[in-house]
């Protein structure tokens, strides 16, 4: 028995030594300070996949500030938006929810078509939204990021780094705190639906308060993680993951290093953090979805097994989930004509005038100042 478990640990080791390997981005950084505690790979530009959400939050946090938009504007999903992908709302189409319902399916279902339907509604249509997400990430300088969509479907040209996420979810945390309960969220209820967060920190890692996770094929699983224990504000990024299971327990070992002090610290601070500006992103889709994917797993596991069955895990806690409720305001159709109005009315009888009828003659032609030789009704007498 030995022999046989000592035989397939050496053909793991060996599938591992023929897949082609990629060091997966890692960030890990105190949001008080801003010090980069661990960085590997973090300038790496990468496809960000769902993480793009954080940004299409911010645009509409942004929006809702400015005033061109309210937590309360109906955001209307319409056919291309429902053409987009899963994950998706469930929702059907001209289907209406407030833009706050609306940023909790986003954040907490990752739902592809409330991500376009958010952009239509504060864009006009996706163009104009993905031109804002871009010029936010000019402002704040996420020189390794270019947007083409909102939802982060894969497009070659869709890119992010580490470092990038890393200081966008600053930005949220620091310019609109009164949003981050749609991060700490793990469920959404909408017409006897329960859409879930793929976030398993929310509810096993004590302390956990955000932000977001994302997959696609050519980006490998990615998470942007923020905690608060003990005094302690920490943010783990990991990009490239093989599985849940790997994106989870990495960003929980960072964390835990960082709540230790074994990570003590780079001397960098994350906005000094370079970028590696002009760098190919890497395509992650024949270890996670192509031929090679099985034997590049294995070999994953291999090399971190935290997490796997019988093995010790980070992500042990039992945590409720917070939830939201939300509305589903029915179909609203827009462009539809109306009904002509009804025409004014005109009076075929010409009208009385009101003032005439509170003289003492109410009808022409009776004259009610004379008695006309009509007796009068006796009166009642009065009871003593």
């Amino acid at each position: 028995m030995l022999l046989l478990r000592r035989i397939a640990i050496a053909l793991v080791l060996s599938l591992a030594s023929l897949v082609p390997a990629w060091a997966t981005p890692l960030l890990l950084i105190d949001r008080d300070t801003l010090q980069v505690l661990y960085a590997e790979d973090a300038g790496q530009p990468w496809h960000p996949a769902s993480l793009t959400k954080l940004m299409t939050a911010y645009v509409a946090f942004e929006e809702i500030a400015k005033g061109t938009v309210t937590l309360q504007t109906p955001v209307t999903l319409s056919k291309y938006a429902l053409s987009q992908a899963p994950s998706r709302s469930g929702l059907k189409v001209d289907t209406s929810v407030s833009l706050e319902d609306a940023l909790y399916i986003l954040i907490v279902k990752s739902a592809n078509d409330m991500a376009v339907a958010i952009a239509e509604t504060i864009g006009g249509n996706e163009a104009n939204f993905v031109a804002k997400m871009n010029d936010v990430a000019k402002r704040m300088g996420l020189t390794a990021t270019h947007f083409v969509n909102p939802n982060g479907l894969h497009d070659p040209r869709q890119v992010m780094s580490a470092r990038d996420l890393a200081i966008l979810s600053l930005y949220i945390e620091q310019s609109f705190p009164q949003y981050m309960q749609m991060f700490r969220t793990s469920v959404v209820r909408i017409n006897g639906q329960k859409l879930e967060s793929q976030n398993n920190l929310l509810t096993t890692f004590p302390g956990a308060i955000g932000m977001k996770t994302g997959y696609v094929c050519a980006s490998g699983l990615n998470v942007v993680a923020d905690v608060d224990r003990n005094g302690r504000r920490l943010m783990a990024v990991v990009l490239g993951g093989s599985s849940g299971r790997d994106r989870n327990e990495r960003a929980a070992e960072l964390l835990l290093k960082g709540l230790s002090g074994s990570a003590s610290g780079t001397g960098q601070n994350i906005l000094n953090l370079p970028n590696a500006v002009g760098a190919a992103p890497v395509d992650m889709r024949p270890n996670i979805c192509g031929k090679s994917a099985a034997e590049y797993v294995k070999a994953q596991e291999a090399a971190f097994p935290m997490g796997l069955k019988g093995q010790p895990s980070y992500l042990t806690d039992t945590i409720a989930a917070i939830e939201h409720v939300a509305t589903d305001l029915g179909r609203m159709r827009t462009g539809i004509v109306l009904p002509r109005p009804r025409p004014a009315h005109v009076a075929a009888f010409p009208v009385q005038d009101v003032a005439a009828n509170t003289e003492p003659s109410l009808r022409p032609g009776l004259d009610l100042t004379t008695n006309s030789g009509i007796p009068y009704p006796r009166p009642r007498p009065v009871f003593r």
